[in-house]
């Protein structure tokens, strides 16, 4: 993989940034849920929903907000803030909204090579987020 500098991932559409954090954001919490337990397929399936679900991501953006540094912050206003046409009917808008804003920090911060802070925003997430 080539990473890229922050000038031109910054040229990245947020919404853009989303789509690639989203992958990023699934395949921890995946790996993750694998790891923790050997378990049946479908209550994996189930376990990595819950923490997928823009209702979980929401309240996840309130965990990490404090710990953010002023240009992640951005990135994530920069998600939350793009106009997205479709909301599933599982979540409300606000949530969805909040849910793009950290997928696009996620594929930020993925397309700068930095997978140590990646996995310093996942942890405290992962441990401090209530399914």
């Amino acid at each position: 993989m080539t990473f890229l500098d922050k000038k031109d991932v910054n040229q990245y559409s947020p919404l853009t940034l989303a789509f690639l954090g989203d992958a990023v954001y699934e395949q921890l919490v995946r790996e993750k849920i694998v790891l923790t337990a050997n378990m049946p397929v479908g209550r994996l399936h189930k376990e990595a929903v819950e923490r997928v679900r823009a209702a979980y991501q929401s309240k996840a953006v309130d965990v990490i907000l404090p710990m953010l540094t002023e240009d992640e912050e951005n990135i994530m206003k920069r998600g939350r803030n793009a106009t997205s046409n479709t909301v599933p009917k599982s979540s409300n808008p606000v949530e969805y909204r909040r849910a793009t804003g950290l997928e696009a920090l996620f594929g930020y911060l993925y397309l700068l090579g930095n997978s140590e802070r990646i996995v310093e925003i996942f942890n405290t997430i992962w441990y401090n987020t209530e399914v």
